[in-house]
């Protein structure tokens, strides 16, 4: 019994493989930039919109991100001991 569903399982792996096809890569497209992703930003005297309720904001304008900290990593690398 074990057989067969080995069997199976190469079969539709090959098959999976010959229907998949190769991807189609746009010869003209460029990379993205920053201006192309919308992320948060902090803007002076831009309004700060007020919700009741979830909704969702395009571009908000970041006004405070909770408690920000750096810690520095103090470990040594891994080495022979």
């Amino acid at each position: 019994m074990g057989f067969w569903w080995l069997v199976a399982w190469v079969a539709v792996a090959v098959l999976g493989s010959f229907l998949r096809g190769s991807p189609k890569s746009d010869p003209g497209a460029k990379p993205a930039t920053m201006a192309d992703i919308d992320v948060p930003t902090a803007t002076e005297g831009r309004p700060v919109p007020v919700l009741f309720g979830s909704r969702l904001i395009e571009n908000p304008n970041v006004v405070w991100w909770g408690d920000l900290r750096t810690v520095a990593i103090k470990s040594k690398g891994g080495g022979k001991k």
